[in-house]
């Protein structure tokens, strides 16, 4: 029955309250406005949508359990309940070819007929369904799902057009590869491991220090004495159980560093010596990984992508190691302790936009950070051509030792040394 509400004011007081007066008709059934819904769309037979299954978005509407017993290949997930919430900031282009689909038709024809008060102007609700499509032995598949911890640990990404389900189980299938455990690898595996990245791997032949807690954030009082690679992983399963930390308490060199980073989708840089970037570099193009590159010094840091062919490499950027005096090391210098938590941080949000291929990578652009000046500066960098590792003419790359060339202290640091 619909109601008319009138508004009368109390006896003695200024407040106004609303009560029922008038009843001045019917509301309509679900089946009139389901049939009301049908007269404003378009809809489409499964054979027809079969056809267009190249240049449409299929849009599936069922709940989560419906969806995870099956589902048309790369259809787009959004039950009912979010439609109208969700869909534009997952959908922008109201312009897009849509196919809608549930398990029958019915929530999809309604589905349809939101999304053409929205604006979405071809969009279409399949006849049957899912039910139909699969009937008529049509290709589907059984989808990887988030489980209910996963949704409420994922949530916030969930509700990203760029992430959503389908980004969040390709985070949780990647695979990152980080050298050092210290001041930039701290920060850089925290964010990774929250982020839910599959598996994380860590390189470092470290143990754990009382002068690495100003600014080595995986790391506390406790675990001194502790190889740096044992610690970092009890702090990240801590943290995710979802995250599947693989350590390497090895010296990175020229005999294990093709092997090392060949699983992994790339690698974090949290280097801070001339000749394992050097190693990582010509080993990087080799096996065509990307490297996400960071460095920190007193109170600046870098930030730079290296993807392998497509932008330079870190020989366009350093042709040649600097002497031994004008490069000195953390130890030697200092650092900020909150410092490599900036660059670090800023490394994760590269790793995770190349993971997604989402946004503008720091490819063939230098991010250069003055903590004193809190200033912000992007360089271009360009590729070499005629750089001896990437350039066009290059010959073939032999991955070599190169601490003979720049160690500054070859008696007393390791090959790999850790950022900070």
């Amino acid at each position: 029955m619909l109601i008319a509400l009138v508004a009368f004011e109390a006896s003695g007081t200024p407040w106004q309250r609303w009560g029922a007066v008038e009843e001045v008709g019917m509301v309509p059934s679900f089946r009139d406005m389901l049939n009301q819904a049908k007269q404003d769309i378009a809809e489409i037979e499964p054979a027809a949508a079969d056809a267009l299954f190249d240049e449409a978005l299929f849009l599936d509407v069922r709940e989560a359990d419906e969806y995870a017993q099956g589902a048309l290949p790369g259809a787009l997930h959004l039950p009912r309940g979010l439609l109208e919430l969700q869909v534009e900031g997952r959908v922008p282009d109201k312009d897009r070819k849509i196919i809608v689909y549930c398990a029958g038709g019915t929530r999809s024809a309604l589905a349809a007929q939101a999304l053409g008060n929205l604006g979405y102007s071809e969009v279409a609700s399949m006849i049957g369904g899912f039910n139909r499509w699969k009937d008529e032995g049509r290709d589907w598949v059984t989808p990887r799902t988030l489980d209910s911890d996963q949704r409420n640990r994922y949530q916030r990404h969930l509700l990203l057009a760029e992430v959503g389900e389908a980004g969040q189980q390709r985070l949780l299938e990647s695979k990152v590869l980080l050298l050092g455990a210290g001041g930039l690898g701290s920060p850089a595996a925290l964010y990774l491991a929250a982020a839910g990245v599959g598996t994380i791997g860590i390189v470092d032949m470290d143990v754990v220090d009382s002068s690495n807690l100003q600014r080595q954030i995986l790391h506390n009082l406790d675990r001194v004495g502790e190889r740096k690679v044992d610690s970092a992983k009890k702090t990240l399963t801590a943290m995710n159980p979802d995250v599947d930390v693989v350590t390497y308490d090895v010296r990175l060199g020229a005999g294990n560093v093709l092997e090392i980073i060949d699983s992994y989708d790339l690698v974090v840089d949290g280097t801070d010596n001339f000749p394992t970037r050097y190693l990582l570099n010509d080993a990087a193009l080799v096996k065509k990984v990307p490297v996400v590159h960071g460095s920190i010094f007193r109170f600046e840091g870098q930030a730079t992508v290296f993807l392998p062919y497509e932008g330079p490499c870190y020989r366009c950027l350093v042709p040649e190691p600097p002497p031994a005096e004008l490069a000195p090391s953390c130890a030697e210098a200092g650092v900020l302790g909150v410092l490599p938590g900036i660059i670090g941080s800023i490394q994760a949000v590269e790793a995770i936009k190349l993971l997604l291929k989402i946004g503008e990578p720091l490819v063939g652009r230098l991010l250069a950070y003055d903590a004193l000046e809190q200033s912000f500066r992007i360089f271009k960098i360009r590729r070499d051509p005629a750089c001896p590792a990437c350039g066009e003419h290059a010959g073939e790359i032999v991955v070599a030792e190169y601490d003979e060339l720049c160690m500054p202290h070859p008696t007393k640091a390791p090959l790999l040394a850790v950022t900070g």
